[in-house]
Order: C-alpha cells, then sequence, then structure tokens
C-alpha cells in the first residue's frame, strides 16, 4: 500500500523528464501553485499524517462571504470600525452622536443576544443616506459569520431584479424566495423608494410574514420614515417590520461618505 505522501506527489511526478535527451539540462516544473505550503493540495503533512492547510480557512471564509452576498468592501465593516466622531456636531447638539451610540449598543447586543437564542426581534436602522445604516447591518453580519452563524445580505433593489428576473421562470423564484425565507439571519439592505409594483410587495410580505412568524431576526436598513414605507411598501409589510423589529434612527449632519471623501483629500494635501 502506498504512503499518503507518495499518491499526493504524483500531481508533482507528470510526465515531464527531468533531463532533455539531447540537451541533458534540468528541466524545472513551471506549475505556479496559489499556495506554496500545500502546492494547493489543502493539506500539510508530517511524516505519514495529514493536516489541513492554513489556506484551507482563507477559501471557507470566501466561500462563506460569497454565500452570504457580503461584498469586499462590506467585509471590512467592524464594530471597532464605527467612528463615533462622525457624529459629532459643529453646533454641540449631541442627538447624532447619542443616537449612534444606542444604535451601536443595540448592534453589539443583538450579536451576542442571537448566539444564546437565535429567535430574538430583529432590528431595523432607519435614517438618511450616509448615516452609518448599511455599516452597522454589515457588522453584525459579520460578527455573526465569524461565529459560523448563517447570514444572507440582500440589497433591495438587487433582490428586486432577481425577483422580475424569475417571474416567468417559478422553479427559480420559489429558490429564491424559499432561501430568503428560511436562512437564519437575513439582512435587507436599502428598502428604499425604489420602483415596487404589486408583484414585488407579495413578494417582500411573504419573506418578512414567514420570517416574523417563524421568529427569524431580520435586520433591515431604509432612508424612509414608517409613513414613507406605508406608502411604498404597504401597510400590512410596514406592520410586520414593527413587530418584528427593534428600530433605531441614526441621524448626521454631513453625509458619512462625505466626510471620508474631505478626509482623504485633506491627507493628499498635506
Amino acid at each position: 500500500m502506498k504512503h499518503i505522501n507518495e499518491i499526493l506527489n504524483v500531481k508533482a511526478d507528470v510526465s515531464i523528464p527531468s533531463h532533455s535527451k539531447e540537451t541533458k539540462e534540468i528541466v524545472q516544473p513551471t506549475a505556479a501553485y496559489k499556495c506554496p505550503l500545500c502546492q494547493d493540495r489543502g493539506i500539510l503533512l508530517e511524516g505519514d499524517v495529514a493536516f489541513p492547510c492554513s489556506c484551507m480557512n482563507s477559501k471557507k471564509l470566501d466561500n462563506q462571504f460569497r454565500t452570504a452576498r457580503i461584498s469586499r468592501e462590506l467585509k471590512k465593516c467592524r464594530f471597532e470600525n464605527f467612528k463615533l466622531d462622525y457624529y459629532l456636531s459643529q453646533t454641540g447638539d449631541q442627538t447624532h452622536y447619542e443616537t449612534a451610540i444606542k444604535a451601536l449598543g443595540a448592534s453589539r447586543s443583538f450579536v451576542d443576544e442571537y448566539r444564546k437564542n437565535p429567535h430574538i426581534l430583529g432590528i431595523m436602522f432607519s435614517g438618511p443616506v450616509g448615516s452609518g445604516k448599511t455599516f452597522l447591518a454589515a457588522a453584525i453580519a459579520n460578527e455573526l459569520m465569524d461565529a459560523q452563524k448563517q447570514v444572507l445580505f440582500l440589497v433591495v433593489p438587487d433582490l428586486l431584479d432577481e425577483l422580475r428576473a424569475t417571474y416567468k421562470s417559478e422553479v427559480n423564484e420559489l429558490d429564491l424566495l424559499d432561501t430568503a425565507r428560511t436562512i437564519p439571519i437575513l439582512i435587507l439592505d436599502d428598502l428604499g423608494a425604489h420602483n415596487y409594483t404589486d408583484w414585488t410587495r407579495n413578494r417582500l410580505y411573504s419573506i418578512i410574514n414567514y420570517r416574523m412568524n417563524e421568529q427569524l431576526p431580520t435586520i433591515f436598513t431604509s432612508n424612509l420614515t414608517l409613513e414613507e414605507m406605508e406608502e411604498y411598501l404597504g401597510v400590512r409589510t410596514t406592520s410586520r417590520i414593527i413587530q418584528a423589529s427593534r428600530i433605531f434612527r441614526l441621524t448626521v449632519e454631513s453625509d458619512i461618505r462625505h466626510q471620508k471623501y474631505q478626509e482623504r483629500e485633506g491627507r493628499v494635501k498635506k
């Protein structure tokens, strides 16, 4: 019986002659490996003992983010990177700052509570564009994925496009809806003033209502007020969101993206 290292070394023993018959020069393998430690095999050897290479953890994490639909940029969103300085007011008004502290605290508490009980209330972050809503939602997702929890992050305009694309394909639509309904943690980002039709409103209601009845927490972000939400989504959907969520409103004196841009420009000029 062959030892494990003999089997694994077969890959290196492909039919490349060690010497050219005419020139007698040594021919070196030219394959480039993404992981030089394990040569893309995924395992390392100590004698006849095999164990996973560290690159497998990276691949697993990348797959997890792809499955969750977390973008590369949102992977950087962490509670420790949530800068409260952006909520300070030039006029001395502490309202923005105080509401940001409450939202951050609620986000941390949500993660801690979910680890003990997967059937807790969700959260809705409302507020104007550039107030940090998506950052906190993504930070929650990242913390939970670190704890090996299943998360799905859906940007609502993209979800609506996908639902419209499945209009004539019932199987694909059911797959998409079932995933959104049953995933342990769902994040619906940018629940704004989009071009909702009765058909898309009914699909959204189906997702939100099912999750509320099954006590599966959902994180919402929206730049709409509750009154505007009733106008765009309908009373029954808005009612379900209120019933299934703790609501926190984030406000800023100036769009955080603009503040970051000004910081970058200031550093460049220096």
